[in-house]
This record gives structure tokens, sequence and C-alpha cells, in this order.
């Protein structure tokens, strides 16, 4: 990509927020040598030994406890109007003819939407695909738990919705801590996802004319959001498993399943394979390729009680993040608001109810607090509808961020329902009463089935009880505007980046940034490097990288075998989980991320001397399973609490309570945190990593200019 990449933040950058300028500098364009500098690779720091912190890079809130890089990174973002970058950026990336693409192998790690499209769309050009996966069959990836619908800026309706007004949405709803070159791009390729998807089998609502019905979101204002029911992410899922399977069909994607990737091979700074274990056999195998994808979704699940599947895991990220691949944004969390509530200290995970809901259910507590009246017995008069009273404009469909918080200030206050006090009504009485059972029925009957399974509650005839349960990442892997990661080679796609959400996604984004990730951004990204290997070979497996790698893993798999103590992985996960909701949760203090800090290092020696593991490798051995996965993520809570406690200042979901508004709302330091820290990891002692190394991508705003959210 040599003379495309350029650096749209130099080390003398006046302000974060100052407006890019389509005209060349006069002294670069004079070849004088005081000019702009040639723009770093990407990735790099030419001054790690740099002392004093870069204008406009933020405070050091985690002196002691971190490192700091100098320069700023190079996020490869194309110079001028972002509305006009992505359309610019596929004209610049170069081709390979069909002819020579059967001479390249890519690896992609994961099959939900990211991973099946990025899979069958490469195979449908032609490369050779290898495609993992750690569950039976590619259909059962998590992206079948996304319920509730998916965005995309067609503007269909007469509501005056538009590309411009979703990046504005999006932007806003991240509270400014996204790429907003990115948010076009998903704005932009969104019209493409939607016509996909339905022309492969999508069973999008329709309206009574076969128009594709569309329905309201948090953080908007428009009817954006195309839905199946309560089912969407199953049958996108579906549908992209298909394509998938066509592929493997045709013999372009050689699809794995039962394997789980334990570690990246990483030679002369490329990325150029995985390290795998066969979860039935326990056998360790790689493979090579010419480059490596990784959707590999998000790490929700380090909070035990999440809303994801108990396997979603962090461990390929993060096994890449100690090869050399910086973390973005790792403390940056949400909560979903429409979460069922814990209803015992036993209960191992939280269920997500859509939050489609928020179209017609209303949200209300009781104005007395300790009110243990049943929900139907309190009078209008005695109900606090908080999002309708604090946020009139938007009401129940506020952003996630901000309802959460909103529920957990009800609930701390007193206000809480329920057996435990820990949740809030969503209730349907008024929508039934004013359109009746028959049309909420069709609208959100398998929700309410669920519902109803999982509580015994009929909510038909009493109110829903909801809570604030940890549920997406925001962070990831950073990568540059072309997908790839700070190693070359390595792209990462859907959840397990960060580039599109900021500090807080907006509901139905998440299916749509998957998609567009995998269908229309990676096939056209990744040839574009692949063009520079032509003639390559993948690395053969007797390279000593590949060897090398191999042994780490075995070693790491014998040393949780061997520990031999009293207490199993899940103890573990369950007490770090307490750790974070704690300290790490809706809201941060720097007393609080100290303390968990300090109890999460403990709590991971304590792993490394008393986890018990029975069996052996040799075999299918799911406590195995969860131990390496636990380790993993014993070292990520450190990182998140690490970056929480370095951003003083509070945006989207990272909320310092240190730093709010009088009103008690979220209060954004613009001029010391208008970027994205990317952490580098260092190596440690024994079970203990060193001292992460922060670098920072200054973000810029010309479409959208920098405000304070409101949406009251």
């Amino acid at each position: 990509m040599g003379d495309r990449i350029r650096s749209t933040f130099g080390p003398d950058s006046e302000a974060v927020s100052k407006p890019q300028t389509d005209t060349p500098d006069p002294a670069a364009a004079q070849g004088d040598p005081a000019g702009t500098p040639d723009p770093p690779a990407r990735g790099h720091d030419a001054s790690r030994d740099r002392t004093e912190p870069p204008a406009n890079h933020g405070t050091r809130g985690a002196e002691g406890f971190v490192g700091y890089a100098g320069e700023p990174l190079d996020g490869n973002i194309p110079d001028g109007d972002p509305l006009t970058a992505w359309a610019r950026r596929k004209l610049e990336y170069k081709l390979i003819s069909p002819l020579n693409r059967r001479k390249f192998k890519v690896i992609v790690v994961g099959t939900g939407l990211a991973g099946a499209g990025c899979a069958a769309a490469l195979g449908e050009l032609g490369y050779n695909v290898v495609s993992y996966t750690f569950h039976d069959a590619a259909r059962r990836a998590h992206s079948v738990a996304a319920q509730g619908g998916i965005n995309s800026a067609r503007a269909r309706k007469v509501d005056n919705d538009s590309l411009e007004r979703f990046v504005k949405d999006t932007v806003k709803g991240g509270d400014f801590r996204a790429r907003e070159a990115d948010c076009f791009r998903l704005g932009e390729e969104s019209v493409r996802v939607i016509d996909h998807m339905d022309a492969i089998g999508a069973p999008f609502a329709r309206e009574y004319g076969g128009e594709l019905r569309t329905r309201s979101f948090g953080g908007v204002q428009v009817s954006r959001t195309y839905y199946t029911r309560g089912q969407t992410g199953q049958q996108l899922q579906v549908a992209a498993s298909r394509s998938l399977q066509r592929q493997v069909g045709l013999g372009t994607v050689d699809l794995r399943t039962h394997r789980e990737v334990l570690d990246l091979i990483v030679d002369d700074g490329r990325a150029r394979g995985v390290v795998v274990r066969d979860l039935y056999s326990g056998e360790i195998e790689a493979e090579t390729a010419h480059a490596v994808v990784l959707c590999t979704g998000g790490y929700g699940n380090v909070y035990f009680r999440s809303t994801l599947a108990h396997n979603s895991n962090v461990t390929a990220a993060w096994r890449a993040h100690r090869r050399g691949a910086y973390f973005a944004s790792p403390s940056y969390i949400q909560f979903h608001p429409t979460a069922l509530p814990v209803s015992s200290h036993w209960q191992s995970k939280t269920t997500l109810m859509s939050e489609s809901l928020r179209n017609d259910g209303r949200i209300w507590v009781p104005k007395k607090s300790g009110d243990e009246r049943p929900a139907n017995q309190i009078p209008e008069d005695e109900r606090d509808y908080y999002l309708e009273r604090k946020y009139p404009s938007y009401g129940n469909l506020s952003p996630r961020d901000i309802s959460s918080r909103a529920a957990r200030e009800e609930i701390e206050a007193g206000r809480g329902v329920g057996p435990l006090r820990n949740s809030v009504y969503l209730d349907f009485r008024d929508a039934i009463g004013r359109l009746g059972r028959k049309t909420i029925e069709e609208r959100y009957g398998n929700l309410f089935e669920m519902y109803f399974d999982a509580t015994g509650e009929d909510p038909y005839t009493e109110p829903m009880r909801i809570a604030p349960g940890a549920h997406f990442a925001m962070g990831g892997l950073w990568s540059d505007y072309d997908m790839m990661t700070s190693i070359d080679g390595l792209f990462v796609g859907g959840e397990a980046g960060w580039g599109y959400h900021g500090a807080n996604r907006l509901g139905a984004n998440s299916l749509l940034s998957a998609c567009v990730d995998g269908w229309f951004t990676l096939p056209y990204s990744i040839p574009d490097f692949l063009a520079g290997h032509l003639g390559e070979a993948p690395l053969s497996l007797d390279h000593p990288a590949v060897q090398e790698t191999m042994a780490e893993v075995r070693e790491r798999t014998e040393r949780l075998l061997s520990i031999g103590g009293t207490r199993g992985a899940d103890h573990f996960h369950r007490e770090l989980g307490e750790i974070l909701y704690s300290g790490c949760g809706v809201a941060r203090t720097e007393a609080g991320l100290k303390d968990a800090l300090e109890r999460i290092r403990e709590l991971r020696g304590q792993f490394w001397s008393d986890l018990r593991v029975p069996g052996t490798g040799r075999q299918l051995n799911q406590e195995l399973e969860r131990a390496g996965r636990i380790a993993d993520y014993l070292e990520m809570a450190e990182l998140m609490c690490l970056d929480a406690l370095d951003r003083q200042e509070s945006c989207g979901a990272h909320f310092r309570e240190e730093s709010q508004t009088a009103d008690g709302e979220a209060l954004r330091d613009d001029d010391g945190w208008c970027f994205v820290s990317a952490w580098e990891h260092t190596p440690g002692r024994d079970v203990h990593p060193g001292k992460p190394v922060r670098h920072v991508e200054p973000l810029d705003f010309r479409a959208v200019p920098l405000q304070t959210r409101n949406y009251a």
C-alpha cells in the first residue's frame, strides 16, 4: 500500500478536533525537508522512548501501572471528505486477476456473520479459504443470539432519514470515540447489506404491499431497523451459513469444525498462520496461509454473567494481542438495559430481551422506594416513567448506556423491583390497550414466550422485569481503515474489532457491522494486501516459527493440566465476574478500579496454583477448554481495568463517577481524550503480564462536529 499510506495527524497537530484541509502543505509541495515527514508504517511508533506526552494525547491516568508511547498511530484513513473516503479507497486498492486468486490461501477464524460472510465472499472470488470454528456447525456461531434487527440507511420511509443522519446518529451514539470515516463506510454499505441478505434468503418482515418493514431502535428518531420478528440474528446467520456451505460444496472453502484457535503464528512481523486444538482428539495442529482474519466475536463473557453464550471467549484475539496486535479501548463494555435480572447467586448467565421491546414497552419504577405492592396494584400517579421524564425526546428509546445508568440509579436509590429489588419494569399494558394483543403478539410473540419460559410470568398481563447486563464489547483488536491490525497480514472483523461503535454501540448496528466487514470490506482490503505477495508460498509446517508456536501451545496446555489444585475453572470465572461488576461495571471510580486490579492479580495467582482440570489433553475435555479461556480472561480483565483507570473522562459506556455533570450525565474531556487508546502487550514475570504500553490514534470529526450529547 506504499504510496497510499499517509498520516492524517503528525506529531505537531495543533488540535485533535481541528478540521482537515484538502490544501497541500506548501513546504512539502516544494520538497522542503522541513515539511511533512514520511508517514509511519501501520502501527509504527518512531519514538517509544519519548518522555513527554504528545500534545492532546491525554493525561497519564494510570502512571506507574502502564507505559506510554510517543507518536500517534496512523489509522491509514483516506484524506479529504469522509463521505467519499470509501469510494476513493476502493479505487486505490490493488486487484488480483481471477487466474491468480487460487494461488493464495486465507485463514478465516469464526463463522458468525463477519466470518461466514468473509469466507464465503473470498471463496466466491476464487481464493482458497480455510474456515475454523469450535462449533459443530457454522450456523451455531453466536450471531444467532441477536434478536431485534439490523440497521440500514436505505431511507425508504418518508421520515427524513439519510446516510448523513445515520452517521450522525452513530457517531453521536458512540459519544465521539469512533472513527468518523469508518462510520460513513458502515452507512454506505448498509444499503447493500439489506439487499444482499434479502437476496440470499433472510425472511425480513414486510408491509402489506411487499416493502420491507422497519422499526425504531435506541438512540435514533427514525425507523431504519429491518427485522425478522425477534429472530433477526438467527435468520441472517442461517442465510450466511448457507452461502458458506455453498462454497464448501464447491471446494473453495475448507470448513474445519471443533477446532479452537490457541495461537497466532508470526514470522518477521507478519501473520503466517494459526495453531489450533482439535476439541475431539486433543491434537495440536498448525495451518499456514498468506493472511489470517479473526472474526471471533466479543469478550463480554469476561463478566461471567453476561448475555453471551458460555463458549464465547476472547482467546483467539488475546493470543494475537500477546503476539503483537494492539488492543483498542478494552474498557468500553456495553451493559444492555433490557437483560433479565439475576434471580439467584448460582445463576450462570443473564438472558437478553431485545431492545425492540422498547418501541412499545414503557419502563418505570415505583415513585416510593421499597414499594412491595405487585406492579398492577400501583396506580398510574405513583409510577415514575423515568426515561420519559429525563429524556423526553427519545424516552424509552434512549441509547443503551444512558438507559442502563438510569436503571442503575433507580435500583441503587431503593426503587428496584422484583424479589431481589434488582430490576425495573418494562410494561406493555398501554401498547396492548392501544394496538390490541394480536398486534403485540405479531411483533414480539417469540420474545414474550421466551420471557415466560425463563420467569414463569406472563408479560401480556404483568410487566416484564429487566436490568442492565454485560452484553457487547465496543473495544477489540485495533485495526486501520483497511481492517488490518498492527501485525501485517492479520485482519479483524465484526465484534472482535473496534472502529464503528466508539464508546457505546447503537442497537441494531452490531449485525450491520459484522455484515459490512464480512461481505463488503474485507473482500476488498485483503486482496490489496495479497497482491504484494504474489508468488510467495505459505510457511512450511516445519518452519521454526510454526514449530516454536506449536511447542508453546503444548507447554501451556500441559501446564493447565498439571496444576493439580482443588477448584474448577468456573469458580475463578465467577469470582472474576463479581470483581468486574463491582469495580469496572456500569460506573467506575479510581478507588474501585485500583481495588479491582489488586484483586484480579491475586485471583490470577490463585488460578495458577489451585486450578483443577480433570482428564487429559488427548480427549474431549471441556474443563480444559474453559481453563484456557479463563486464563486469558484473567489477563484481559486487568487490561480492561487499566484502560478504565487511565481514561480520566466519562464517555458512552465508560462512566467515571469523578467525571460527570451536575445532573449526573457523562462528562467528556475532548481536549485531553479525543483519541482511541491502543494497548501493546509486554511480557511479564511468571503468570502476570508486564506493564502494557498505551499508543493513541487521534480522532477527527469533520462531518459531525464535536458536541455534548443531549437526548432530552
